[in-house]
């Protein structure tokens, strides 16, 4: 079992990302946490989007407005007419609804990595849960750890919540796991701080702007390692759903 992590999403190459590949995807703060508690609150499917005019558009041509929750951020600020792509400000609301969201970083990673064999949407929150999964549905694939990242740039957060999935891939697998040198950092600097998740976090840059912006309670929630025992997952190569 190979792993490789990549640090930010401008390393995804769509023409290597083919169906010998695997890939676990990481936008901590804030989408693959906002994806993965969406589904474990009700929300029937989540689709990502490129862009907010790409998530506007499918909301004008959707059937019935009732069935739907549009939200979305372009550079950690919430764009007109739709919701804060927030755990806290949207578990509520989505319920047995099709969330449509775009968001500057981890929806475009999902995007850019569709043509994998599988495409798994992780957080803390889930952590153990993707990486049974992986485990469990493992066909010789290699793993891809996809690290958003955050406007182009190497972000804190991504790479711890990849290294405590990687470390717990590595616990629970019955085999050898082959890991990169990438990978292997990420899953020594998730060892060595593993009791430390918020303060981690809160350290961050994007960590520092959500509180800045009152947004500590969100970072709170989305500190809590394996709190939700759900896999998102690429379904169709255009929405995430409950595997």
């Amino acid at each position: 079992m190979k792993v490789h992590l990549l640090w930010k999403k401008e390393e995804i190459d769509p023409s290597q990302i083919t169906e010998d590949k695997l890939a676990v995807l990481f936008d901590v703060l804030l989408a693959t946490s906002t994806i993965t508690t969406c589904l474990a609150y009700g929300a029937n499917q989540v689709i990502p989007f490129m862009n907010a005019q790409e998530a506007h558009a499918a909301k004008e041509g959707w059937n019935d407005q009732n069935d739907i929750c549009i939200a979305g951020e372009y550079n950690g600020q919430t764009l007109s007419g739709m919701l804060a792509p927030t755990p806290l400000a949207l578990r509520d609301q989505v319920k047995e609804k099709t969330v449509l969201l775009s968001t500057t970083n981890g929806t475009v990673a999902i995007r850019k990595a569709a043509q994998a064999n599988k495409v798994y949407i992780a957080s803390l929150l889930n952590s153990k849960a993707v990486a049974d999964a992986v485990i469990q549905k493992y066909n010789g694939e290699t793993i891809l750890v996809i690290c958003s990242g955050s406007g182009d740039q190497f972000n804190m957060e991504d790479f711890y919540g990849a290294g405590c999935f990687i470390h717990q891939l590595v616990t629970a697998a019955e085999e050898a796991v082959d890991l990169s040198d990438s990978a292997l950092a990420a899953s020594i600097f998730y060892q060595n701080t593993s009791n430390q998740a918020e303060s981690i976090l809160s350290a961050a840059k994007v960590g520092r702007k959500m509180l800045a912006y009152g947004l500590g309670d969100d970072l709170h929630y989305i500190s809590q390692i394996n709190f939700l025992d759900v896999v998102p997952q690429l379904v169709g190569r255009e929405r995430i759903k409950l595997r």
